[in-house]
C-alpha cells in the first residue's frame, strides 16, 4: 500500500515537472526579451541608436539577419553579454536589467547615461564584469552590490557618484579591479576592502575621501596598484604598504598624510602613528589632547622659556613647510609640462589606472621624439616603463598610428584575468625570466584578443633594434595578416605586451589529420575543397604582402611560416601570424623557433649551408603548407610528385571525391615547385598568386 502511494506520488511529481518545466523555460526566455526591450528603451529613449532592439526579433539570432546589436548569448540561448560602449546613449540604467539572470558582462562605458545605479543589479548573480565608467551616473553605490559574489571587475570611474564607499564591497571575494576614481565620494576608505584576497588594483583617486589608509590594505596578497591621489586623507601611511607596492602606490595631493620611506611625505608625529589595534576606519592624526598630571590631579603649567621654545620651533617648521610646499608645487608644475598634462587622464579611449613611475621622468629630457604609445628607457639595457607617454622613437607622422595602438597594462592584466593559466594559449622559452607566452583575453568593450607576453630577456637589448622592429609591426596591415592591435610595457614587471585580435577558429594545423579527431566520426573538422582553395590563396596573398615593398613598409621575410602560424577566422579566412616578431626577439629565441620549424619540415634545406633565410625560404614553407592542405596531413614529403594521371593517392580521402582533379593537380604542381631543393628554381609569391588566380 505504501509502495503504491510512493509510485503514485512519483508519477504526480513527474507530471508536474513536465507541466511546469517547459512553461518556466518559455517564461524565462520571454522574460529576458521583455527585460532587453525595457533596457533598450531606457538606455536609448530617442529610439534612434538601437534600431535592432525591436519587438518580434530574436535577440540571439546571428547578425546581420537578426539579433540585438551588442547582445551575445550563451549556448543555452540566454543573454550572457550586453556590450554597448561608446554608442552615445543618454538615457538611464533601469531596474529591468535584473531580468537578464544569466548576464556575465555589462559594458555600458563611454556613454552619457545619467541617473542612479539601480539596486536591482544585485539580482545578477552571474555578473563578473560591470563597466559603467565614463558616464554621468549620480547618487550612491547601492550597498546591495556587495552581495554579487561573482563580480571580478567593477569600473565606475569618471562619473558623478556621491556618498560613501559601501563597506559591503568587502564581501566581493572574487574582485580583482575596483576603479572608483574621478567621482565625488566622501567618508573613509572602508577597512573591509582589506578582505578581498584577489584585489590587484584599487583606484580611489580624485574624490573627497578623508580619514586614514586602513592597515589591512597592506595585507592584501594580490594588490599591485593603490591610487589614492587628490583626496583629503590624513594620518600615517602603513609602512608595509609603501614597501610592498613601491611605484604602484600613488598618494600625491593628500597634504595631511605622513610616513617613513616616502620622499614626498613628512615624518609622522607620535599622535599620527597608526595603532594597529585601533578600530578602522578612523581619522588618524586627531588624537585626544592629554595634559600630563603631576600626580596630584593638577596639570603642570609649562614655563615661559618652554613656551618660547615651542613658538620658535613652530615658526621654523612653518617656514620649512612653506618652502617645501612651494618646491613641491614648482616641481609638479614642471613635471606636468614635461608630461603634457595631468598625471591621470582618459587617454586612448580608455579609463586607465596605469602606474607612472617617477624614474621615468629622468629620461624624458633625453628623448628626441615622443609618442603616446609607450615609453622605453634603456639606461640599463632593456628597461620598459609602465607609463605610456613619450619616447618610443616614432617619427612625427607615426604619432597618430602610435596613439591608436596604445593600451594600458591595467587593461592587459584585466583582459587576461591577470594572466590566468586558464587563458594560456601557448608558451615558448622556458628560461627563467625569459618567458614568451600567449594568452587569450577579453577587453573592456568585449573584444576578444590574444596577448603575447614577452619577458625582458626575450627582447633585443639594443634600443634601435627593438624600436625598429616595433615600428615595423605597427605598419603591417593586410586582410591576410594578423595586425598588431595594441602595445604596452610594464617597468614593474619587466615585460612588454603585444595585443592582437583573437582569431576564433584556431590554427590551420588543427584541421590537419582530421580523421584522428573522434568528434562526429572523425570528420568534424574536415575542410571542404573550396575552403582549402580559398585558404591557400589567402596565405599566398599574406606572404606576398610581406615580401613586397610598400609605403612605410620594407620587404619582410617571415622566417617561421607553418600551419601553426596560419590562423582561421569565423569565415575561414586565413591570417598569417607572427609576422616580424624576429625583429623584436633575441637570436636565441628565434633560433629555438627555427629548430621547431625544421623538425616539422618547414625549414628550407639551404639554411643548413648558408645560415640565412630569404623570401625563397618562405616560399618553401608555403609549399609544405600547400601539400598539407591538399593531403590533409601534417606529415608530407616536401618534394611530393604528382602521381601520373591520378591524384586520388594524394588528395585527402576525407573529401570522398568532392574535389576538382584539375585543381588538385595544379596545387600538387605548385607544392612541388615551391619545395624544390634549389631555391632559384622556386617561384616568387607574386608568380604563385598569378597562378592561383587561375584556379
Amino acid at each position: 500500500m505504501a509502495s503504491a502511494r510512493l509510485v503514485a506520488l512519483a508519477a504526480f511529481l513527474l507530471l508536474l515537472l513536465f507541466a511546469l518545466g517547459p512553461g518556466e523555460a518559455r517564461a524565462a526566455d520571454d522574460g529576458e526579451v521583455r527585460a532587453l526591450l525595457a533596457l533598450g528603451a531606457a538606455l536609448d529613449p530617442t529610439g534612434r541608436l538601437l534600431p535592432s532592439w525591436a519587438p518580434g526579433r530574436d535577440p540571439c539570432a546571428p547578425a546581420p539577419s537578426g539579433g540585438f546589436e551588442g547582445v551575445a548569448c550563451d549556448a543555452r540561448g540566454a543573454v550572457a553579454n550586453v556590450s554597448l560602449q561608446g554608442k552615445g546613449l543618454a538615457g538611464t540604467l533601469p531596474p529591468a536589467v535584473a531580468g537578464l539572470r544569466s548576464l556575465t558582462g555589462l559594458y555600458l562605458h563611454y556613454n552619457a547615461l545619467r541617473g542612479g545605479i539601480p539596486r536591482e543589479l544585485a539580482a545578477l548573480a552571474a555578473l563578473t564584469d560591470l563597466y559603467l565608467d565614463v558616464n554621468n551616473f549620480s547618487g550612491p553605490i547601492p550597498s546591495e552590490i556587495g552581495a554579487m559574489a561573482s563580480l571580478q571587475v567593477v569600473q565606475l570611474c569618471y562619473n558623478q557618484l556621491t556618498g560613501s564607499i559601501p563597506t559591503q564591497l568587502g564581501n566581493l571575494t572574487r574582485l580583482t579591479v575596483l576603479a572608483l576614481q574621478y567621482n565625488r565620494f566622501n567618508g573613509a576608505i572602508p577597512a573591509s576592502l582589506g578582505d578581498l584576497p584577489l584585489l590587484a588594483r584599487l583606484d580611489l583617486s580624485f574624490n573627497r575621501l578623508f580619514g586614514s589608509i586602513p592597515v589591512r590594505l597592506a595585507q592584501l596578497p594580490s594588490l599591485v596598484v593603490l591610487d589614492v591621489r587628490n583626496n583629503s586623507l590624513t594620518g600615517s601611511v602603513p609602512a608595509e604598504l609603501a614597501a610592498k607596492l613601491q611605484a604602484g602606490f600613488q598618494y600625491g595631493n593628500n597634504s595631511d598624510l605622513c610616513g617613513a620611506g616616502l620622499p614626498a611625505l613628512r615624518p609622522c608625529t607620535l599622535a599620527e602613528l597608526i595603532d594597529p589595534d585601533r578600530p578602522q576606519p578612523f581619522s588618524a592624526g586627531i588624537a585626544p589632547q592629554v595634559t600630563p598630571s603631576d600626580g596630584r590631579g593638577n596639570g603642570r603649567v609649562p614655563s615661559t622659556r618652554a613656551l618660547a621654545a615651542v613658538v620658535v620651533v613652530a615658526v621654523t617648521l612653518l617656514v620649512a613647510t612653506g618652502v617645501g610646499l612651494f618646491a613641491l608645487s614648482w616641481r609638479r608644475w614642471r613635471r606636468q609640462r614635461v608630461a603634457g598634462g595631468s598625471p591621470s587622464t582618459i587617454s586612448g579611449g580608455r579609463c586607465s589606472t596605469e602606474v607612472v613611475p617617477s624614474a621615468a621622468k629622468a629620461s624624458s629630457a633625453r628623448k628626441s621624439s615622443s609618442s603616446a604609445l609607450a615609453s622605453l628607457e634603456y639606461s640599463n639595457a632593456w628597461d620598459p616603463l609602465a607609463d605610456a607617454r613619450g619616447g618610443l622613437g616614432f617619427l612625427s607622422q607615426d604619432v597618430q598610428l602610435a596613439q591608436s595602438l596604445r593600451i594600458s597594462t591595467e587593461e592587459v592584466e584585466s583582459a587576461t584575468r591577470y594572466f590566468s593559466e586558464l587563458n594560456l594559449l601557448g608558451r615558448r622559452g622556458k628560461k627563467a625570466g625569459g618567458l614568451a607566452a600567449t594568452y587569450r583575453g577579453t577587453l573592456r568593450d568585449g573584444t576578444s584578443v590574444a596577448v603575447k607576453r614577452l619577458g625582458k630577456t626575450c627582447c633585443r637589448q639594443e634600443e634601435a633594434d627593438f624600436l625598429s622592429g616595433l615600428r615595423l609591426l605597427a605598419e603591417l596591415r593586410h586582410d591576410n595578416v594578423v595586425a598588431l592591435k595594441g602595445f604596452c610595457c610594464s617597468r614593474a614587471r619587466g615585460e612588454c605586451f603585444l595585443v592582437y585580435d583573437f582569431v576564433p577558429n584556431g590554427s590551420l594545423s588543427q584541421f590537419l589529420d582530421a580523421d584522428a579527431d573522434t568528434t562526429a566520426g572523425g570528420s568534424g573538422r574536415v575542410l571542404q575543397w573550396s575552403t582549402r582553395i580559398s585558404i591557400i590563396r589567402g596565405i599566398a596573398k599574406g606572404i606576398e604582402y610581406l615580401h613586397s615593398t610598400r609605403t612605410n613598409k620594407p620587404a619582410l621575410v617571415h622566417q617561421n611560416i607553418s600551419a601553426d602560424k596560419v590562423l582561421l577566422d569565423y569565415a575561414y579566412r586565413p591570417l598569417v601570424s607572427g609576422c616580424g616578431l624576429h625583429k623584436l626577439l633575441v637570436d636565441d629565441l628565434v633560433f629555438s623557433t627555427l629548430k621547431a620549424s625544421a623538425a616539422m619540415g618547414y625549414l628550407a634545406p639551404e639554411y643548413t649551408t648558408v645560415g640565412r633565410l630569404s623570401e625563397k625560404s618562405d616560399v618553401y614553407a608555403f609549399g609544405v603548407i600547400v601539400l598539407q592542405v591538399l593531403t590533409g596531413r601534417r606529415k608530407v614529403t616536401a618534394t611530393a610528385q604528382l602521381p601520373t594521371g591520378n591524384v586520388d593517392e594524394l588528395v585527402d580521402g576525407n573529401l570522398q571525391g568532392s574535389y576538382s582533379a584539375a585543381e588538385a593537380a595544379m596545387l600538387a604542381k605548385i607544392g612541388s615547385a615551391c619545395t624544390s631543393e634549389d631555391p632559384d628554381q622556386r617561384p616568387t609569391m607574386a608568380e604563385l598568386l598569378q597562378e592561383l588566380d587561375t584556379i
